[in-house]
């Protein structure tokens, strides 16, 4: 399966709308795209600025947001407690094969994952490891400011020591005209890391054209790879 699936540094750094530009601009190239996101907590929280992510994944693909997210769970904790409080079990194995379902008839199936890669989806399974049982390889979403040397760094290294391929770090938002700082950062992340770094703009509108706009200034067919899940 052709792919990618989306981490992040922390939680609440832009992975989503990472995602849904990436697909986005995938479908502009004529590819039609899935995304999946494993796990979603938060539901009960009221709608803020930007729908929420399975919705906001779903206009963009044409999928229903159930068939994005399997799994939707009310507190905005991490997923193995939110599981906990709501008297239910997470099943990695039935995860990874809705995620191979969900991309199964596209040209291309985009993954969010839940927070960062060590994030636990159960108490001994975490994101890491389903990224890895599901072997795309990795978009990360990180901050451009102040500490996302560190952060990022540490990522990129915590994907790499469970062999996880890491095909691009994308600071974001990046502000039209970056002081010397964010440049320094985005300079340092590449060196450091030996790592491809791009940048993605704020994206003021919530439409999968705003998305796809935002999206052509990656390089995301030449991001994704193609799985190695035996299910």
């Amino acid at each position: 399966m052709f792919g990618c699936l989306v981490t992040a540094t922390d939680t609440g750094v832009g992975k989503t709308v990472l995602s849904g530009a990436l697909a986005a601009a995938l479908r502009a190239q004529g590819l039609s795209v899935a995304a999946f996101k494993p796990v979603l907590t938060g539901a009960d929280e009221p709608p803020g600025q930007w729908p929420a992510d399975d919705e906001l994944l779903a206009s963009v693909t044409g999928q229903a947001p159930e068939q994005v997210c399997p799994s939707r769970l009310g507190p905005a904790v991490s997923p193995h407690l939110a599981a906990a409080l709501a008297g239910t079990v997470i099943e990695p194995a039935s995860l990874l094969r809705a995620a191979r379902q969900a991309g199964r008839d596209r040209d291309a199936l985009v993954v969010e994952g839940v927070g960062g890669l060590l994030v636990p989806l159960t108490p001994e399974y975490l994101v890491r490891d389903f990224a890895g049982a599901l072997g795309l390889p990795l978009v990360i979403a990180a901050r451009p400011g102040l500490g996302t040397i560190n952060h990022t760094l540490l990522t990129v290294e915590a994907a790499r020591s469970a062999q996880l391929t890491v095909s691009a770090v994308v600071l974001t938002p990046w502000p039209a005209q970056p002081d010397a700082m964010l440049e320094s950062n985005r300079a340092t992340i590449a060196r450091l890391g030996e790592v491809e770094v791009a940048t993605l703009g704020p994206i003021a509108a919530r439409t999968p054209e705003a998305l796809a706009a935002a999206g052509a200034q990656l390089e995301a067919r030449g991001w994704m790879g193609s799985d190695r899940a035996q299910l």
